[in-house]
């Protein structure tokens, strides 16, 4: 299979089998007008398996909602065929609108303009709590 290089745009790397997707639709990538290649399973020296993405356009991209769907990425940022600039991304000490509050008594359940807003209350557990209710979300 041959996935041609990148001239400008992104290489999502080292993302856990099966994230990408994910990865995908939380970014809304189908909405984009260029080539955007997920690669799914391929063979990994570190883990074994991984998923990628190539994006074949420098976009605006929420670097904090693609570390809590998966903090172990790298991003690669390509300019004129060359890698500029490599990221390794942490887990974001806040989400915004990322994910939803499951607690039906919360606020934003009744104020549906209301932002969803999480924070991270435990790194090595990766828990995040609602701003508003102190509701866990578990990564």
């Amino acid at each position: 299979m041959n996935i041609d290089t990148i001239k400008n745009g992104y290489v999502i790397d080292h993302i856990t089998a099966g994230n990408a997707m994910k990865i995908y639709e939380l970014l809304e990538l189908n909405k984009l007008d260029c080539q955007v290649a997920l690669i799914t399973n391929a063979r990994s020296k570190k883990t074994g398996v991984k998923d990628l993405i190539k994006i074949g356009k420098l976009i605006d991209i929420d670097f904090d909602t693609l570390a809590f769907i998966d903090p172990n990425v790298t991003v690669n940022i390509v300019k004129n065929d060359k890698i500029i600039e490599k990221r390794k991304l942490e887990l974001p000490e806040k989400i915004v609108n990322v994910a939803n509050c499951k607690n039906p008594r919360c606020i934003t359940s009744i104020e549906r303009d209301l932002d969803q807003v999480f924070n991270l209350t435990d790194k090595d557990k990766k828990i995040y709590r609602c701003m508003y209710c102190e509701t866990s979300l578990k990564k």
